[in-house]
């Protein structure tokens, strides 16, 4: 007997938006962060002149792409309370269940089938992507202490008395700075270790995966 599928709608548009909003300006803080790191290029300078300023051009994209982060993931809060991700707010009630954890693991084991799950995400997944936005707060908190340092008025000036608790919990400015290239870090492993299990569960458990971060829609047998 053939096998039916029936398509659920598991990611709203907005989900899909930000999500490869916040995809795309990682990325860009990563390459733009390291080279404020450790400047490995420079622009020919024949003349002498202070001309071709490559480190500021690349603080000014690090600087956009930081704030393009910290809105996308204040938007991204206020839309997980909203009804429209309900679905994955009902992660929760598999997270607390044992029966999925067990057939969860099993699955990661490839001792049996994946579980069927009242959310969008499993056990891991929840918990995995509750870290990553615990880690996108604190990167941003420390990218934020540092910005304050830099510019003095306007923005910088109005959130400093906010984010000097921040950089005194550190233990100083220099502190800050190595917390904040630690946690680029956090990313870099977190990344290819997420392609990687997005594509196994495309390729393994054909409902959803890939697809579903773009079309928003899985599939679940009837």
């Amino acid at each position: 007997m053939e096998t039916k599928y029936k398509p659920i709608m598991e990611f709203s548009k907005l989900t899909r938006i930000f999500h490869w909003l916040r995809a795309i300006a990682i990325f860009a803080l990563i390459t733009t962060g390291f080279y404020l790191g450790y400047p490995y290029l420079a622009p020919n300078n024949f003349s002498g002149e202070p001309t071709g300023f490559l480190y500021a051009l690349m603080r000014s994209w690090h600087l956009i792409f930081g704030f393009m982060l910290i809105a996308v993931t204040i938007f991204r809060i206020y839309l997980l309370l909203t009804k429209e991700c309900a679905v994955e707010r009902r992660s929760f009630l598999d997270l607390i269940n044992p029966i999925i954890w067990f057939g969860v693991i099993r699955a990661y084991l490839l001792f049996g089938g994946h579980p069927r799950l009242k959310g969008s995400y499993n056990p891991l997944q929840f918990i995995t992507y509750t870290a990553v936005l615990l880690l996108i707060l604190a990167i941003s908190l420390t990218g934020l202490v540092l910005y304050a340092h830099v510019y003095h008025e306007g923005l910088g000036g109005l959130i400093m008395p906010l984010v000097r608790p921040v950089e005194v919990l550190c233990g100083g400015l220099a502190s800050v700075r190595a917390i904040h290239h630690i946690l680029t870090w956090a990313f870099l492993i977190f990344i290819p270790i997420h392609i990687y299990m997005v594509v196994w569960n495309a390729t393994r458990y054909p409902g959803g995966g890939v697809d579903t971060i773009l079309n928003g829609i899985k599939f679940e047998k009837e």
